[in-house]
């Protein structure tokens, strides 16, 4: 679950930056929703991640 969650923040970013320096304008409002939104699961699955036991 971390891994997919770091996965889809890198691409959240990705698309976060062309969205907010206006290189893809059409898609600027979903990339910033986007970036928000996993930066939110990737939190969430930092703190309910897995525990290994020693």
């Amino acid at each position: 679950m971390l891994r997919w969650s770091l996965i889809f923040l890198v691409i959240a970013l990705v698309a976060g930056i062309f969205g907010f320096f206006n290189i893809v304008a059409a898609a600027a409002s979903i990339a910033k929703v986007l970036f928000f939104l996993f930066l939110v699961i990737f939190i969430i699955s930092l703190f309910t991640g897995r525990s290994r036991s020693l």
